[in-house]
């Protein structure tokens, strides 16, 4: 059956490998994606039309949080940042689209605002949107966005000196959001434990990446600390 996306709760997996990544093969983001599933995950979240596609054939029930990295000149928006990219994640399979919800300049000076309008009226599609700050997540949540995640914190030029989890956050969005408007901590969890505390903060759902799939990383990690 269709996944509820009205109150997205407990576990999302992040499934994404770098660029290089003999785990970017979309079968095994796929692979990953089932396991997490299987293991109780309520969704994932995936980068790329191809993965996206990969998963929802593979897990066609599954809810899937969708995005597109696209790096373009001038603006330092990267997390679906334009029509193109909104409107090939969606018709690739994904549940939800994840987007860029700051207030900074996107590429070709296109409004977020506008985009809002337009994936909701013509796609239908629910939108999250990726926040670093308590005021950017009001504003996306007033444009019409039904998830608000704070995956952005300590990623862009005004939070660049904080480090994610985005704690501080949390209660403040908790309580001013819209009733309807779900919340999700995104970024810099850990562990379980930290997990666990972002819902006490008034997280709806936590997501959770290179933690659980991020082997480059993690063994690169584990590598330097042993020397």
């Amino acid at each position: 059956m269709p996944p509820d996306l009205t109150r997205p709760q407990g576990l999302i997996v992040s499934v994404q490998a770098p660029e290089g990544s003999p785990l970017r093969a979309p079968g095994v983001i796929a692979a990953m994606a089932e396991a997490a599933l299987r293991n109780g995950a309520s969704g994932v979240r995936l980068e790329s039309p191809e993965h996206i596609g990969a998963v929802r054939r593979r897990c066609p029930d599954a809810l899937i949080i969708g995005l597109w990295k696209r790096t373009l000149p001038g603006s330092s928006v990267y997390i679906t940042p334009g029509w193109e990219h909104i409107s090939t994640v969606w018709a690739a399979g994904a549940s939800v689209i994840a987007l860029d919800a700051t207030d900074r300049y996107r590429p070709a000076g296109e409004d977020l605002a506008a985009l809002v309008q337009r994936a909701r009226s013509e796609l239908g599609a629910p939108l999250m949107a990726d926040i670093d700050s308590v005021a950017n997540g009001l504003r996306a949540a007033e444009l019409g966005c039904d998830w608000v995640g704070t995956t952005l914190y300590g990623y862009t030029e005004d939070t660049a000196a904080h480090r994610p989890p985005g704690w501080d956050l949390l209660p403040a969005l908790r309580r001013e959001l819209p009733a309807g408007a779900s919340l999700i901590c995104e970024g810099g969890i850990a562990s379980a434990e930290q997990a666990r505390r972002a819902l006490e903060l008034g997280a709806d759902a936590v997501v959770v990446g290179t933690a659980i799939t991020g082997i480059d990383l993690q063994v690169a990690a584990y590598c330097q600390a042993l020397g």
